[in-house]
Order: C-alpha cells, then sequence, then structure tokens
C-alpha cells in the first residue's frame, strides 16, 4: 500500500485527510490545501475540499466546498484521489472550485512517519499522521482571490497524509522547509514538522506527547519513540510553541511563533460528532537551535515561511470562525 493511499474501508466512524502546505517565498502568500472525507457514525459520509491562504499583510482568504462522497474516487497504483474538480497524486496536486484554483507539482519525496510502529500495532494512536512527501519543490500556479496568479518556482513545501476515529483533547501542530543559516544563507535538505498533543484517557488528560521528524543539515531525525515523545518538554498556546526533543545525541530546541491577526479558524469534525476549533496560520516563524552531543551544530530560522496550528475543544469568542 502506498503512503497516500486512502484508508478508509467505508465503514463508519473515520476520517481521512491529504493536505499540502508551501509558502511563495515572492510574495509571501502561504498555502494550505486539504482534500478530506468523513464518516460519520450517524449520518451520510462527506468530501470536502479547504483552500486557505495566509498573507504577510492582508486578511486571508478561506474557501470550502462540501461533496457527497460519491464524488471522491482514488486508484492505489498509481495513487490518485479525485474530490469534486480537484485531483491529488504523487506528483501533483491540481483542483478549483469556486474563485480559487491551483495547479502544481512536484518530484517525489521521501515518506516520515510520527507515529511509532509499536503504537500503531498496539492501536493506541487515534490518528496516524505521515508525511509521504515531506520536503519538495513545489512548481506551478495558484489563484487566489484579491491577489491574482501566483507562480511557484520551486517553493518549498510538504504533502501530509493522516487518517483516524478522533482527534486529540488540544494539540499543537508546525512545519517548515525554508531555514536559513544566521547570516541569511538557505539552508539545503533541511525540514522539520512535529505535532504536540493532549489526549483523554480514564477520565484525565494526558499529555503532551510530541513526535517530531525532520532532515537537518543533510541528516535525518526523527523523535518519535514512545519513550522520548512522552518526555519532551513542550509548551504551547494560540500562537506559539516551545519544545527539546532527541534522536540519540542529536538535540533540537525550537519555538514557533505565528501572529495572531494571521489566524485562520477552522472548524473540524470528529465521526462522532463532536468538534474541535482549529486556529492556523501559513506565516508563522521557526527558529531552530540543533545540537550534537556537546557539539552546536547551528541555528536554523525562517521567519514568515513557517506552518503553525493549535486546536482546542471550544471556540475562542474573540477570533472569528472562518470555515465550519
Amino acid at each position: 500500500m502506498t503512503p497516500n493511499a486512502l484508508r478508509w474501508n467505508g465503514s463508519p466512524g473515520h476520517y481521512e485527510v491529504h493536505y499540502l502546505t508551501t509558502t511563495d517565498p515572492r510574495t509571501g502568500v502561504g498555502l494550505w490545501i486539504r482534500s478530506t472525507m468523513l464518516a460519520q457514525l450517524d449520518g451520510e459520509a462527506t468530501c470536502s475540499l479547504w483552500f486557505v491562504a495566509t498573507r504577510p499583510d492582508g486578511p486571508p482568504i478561506a474557501r470550502k466546498a462540501t461533496y457527497p462522497i460519491d464524488r471522491l474516487q482514488t486508484e492505489g497504483a498509481p495513487f490518485s484521489l479525485r474530490i469534486g474538480e480537484s485531483e491529488l497524486t504523487d506528483r501533483g496536486y491540481a483542483g478549483s472550485f469556486d474563485d480559487v484554483a491551483w495547479e502544481l507539482r512536484w518530484e517525489p519525496g521521501t515518506l516520515y512517519e510520527h507515529v511509532h510502529p509499536a503504537l500503531r500495532r498496539l492501536k493506541i494512536a487515534q490518528t496516524i499522521l505521515t508525511l509521504p512527501h515531506a520536503d519538495v519543490a513545489v512548481h506551478g500556479t495558484v489563484t487566489v482571490p484579491g491577489i491574482g496568479e501566483i507562480a511557484l518556482d520551486g517553493a518549498h513545501g510538504g504533502q501530509a497524509h493522516l487518517w483516524g476515529a478522533k482527534h486529540a483533547r488540544r494539540w499543537t501542530w508546525a512545519h517548515c522547509g525554508d531555514f536559513a543559516d544566521p547570516e541569511g544563507n538557505p539552508v539545503p535538505d533541511t525540514f522539520l514538522d512535529g505535532v504536540s498533543v493532549i489526549v483523554p484517557r480514564l477520565g484525565r488528560e494526558i499529555g503532551p506527547s510530541s513526535p517530531v521528524v525532520a532532515r537537518l543539515f543533510g541528516r535525518d531525525f526523527t523523535a518519535t519513540s514512545p519513550l522520548h515523545v512522552t518526555r519532551a518538554p513542550s509548551h504551547f498556546a494560540l500562537t506559539s510553541w516551545h519544545f527539546e526533543v532527541r534522536d540519540g545525541k542529536r538535540r533540537v530546541v525550537g519555538e514557533v511563533d505565528a501572529p495572531r491577526e494571521s489566524l485562520v479558524g477552522v472548524t473540524y469534525t470528529d465521526p462522532d460528532g463532536e468538534r474541535a476549533y482549529c486556529y492556523n496560520s501559513e506565516v508563522a516563524s521557526m527558529r531552530l537551535a540543533v545540537f550534537d552531543g556537546d557539539r552546536f551544530e547551528g541555528t536554523l530560522t525562517s521567519a514568515g515561511r513557517a506552518h503553525f496550528e493549535y486546536a482546542q475543544r471550544e471556540p475562542l469568542p474573540d477570533l472569528p470562525l472562518h470555515l465550519t
């Protein structure tokens, strides 16, 4: 089974998401495009397209279209997922609805997985997150209302796939593949993607658990073992995340910050009907300090080209929900 293959077997009680994040370095516009399906325990299954564009100096653009589940079609070899007028493959993503459109392509990247194989075998994780194409150069065009057509020429991007039966109680997520060194020089062959989640167990909250996968200065970094995930220091809030993770002797200390005014409020619905309220920015900033034992490897920074999400089970009264 290919990493992007649809896991839904046709039964109720399942949700699934494929998404792409990328930022145009010329305009600073960050993009978050999603193909999703939801099979509720009570009700008809549906599928949706989501399109979010975050601007560094203007209001965000958010669109969503929902269809009956028969508008979803998929093939396994080669992989293809079609919803409405869109198609996602292992080499690109194209689609249009309402007043937005995208025609994007990339060369297939490397797979990274956040959930340790032991946790998957024991079926402890209620959501599985993978990165079929973790760090790719995105080419093509995107049409954004109020901006027009944006041409992407090798913009850093990441394509993810997740599925499960229930979202966490609270969580944060961040991704970045567009880093510079302290002198402002681009750092190639480098990205980071991580989550930090709090889940309910036996009437109380457990966590945070913080799996992080990365490639830093050309070397893989995988902090996903159950021991490391549960012990990693992690503190997150609406617009920030501070964390420290380890893989063997290597250690990463990271911080992510998102402008409050850039947050796009969206609603996720679980198969049991419970909702989570998520606040997402595609123009966040990230700073990493990387160590190998006692040796300091270097500092990585990304100003306005990181992607960030914070979520909880109650909506925030002072922030709008753009998509429900």
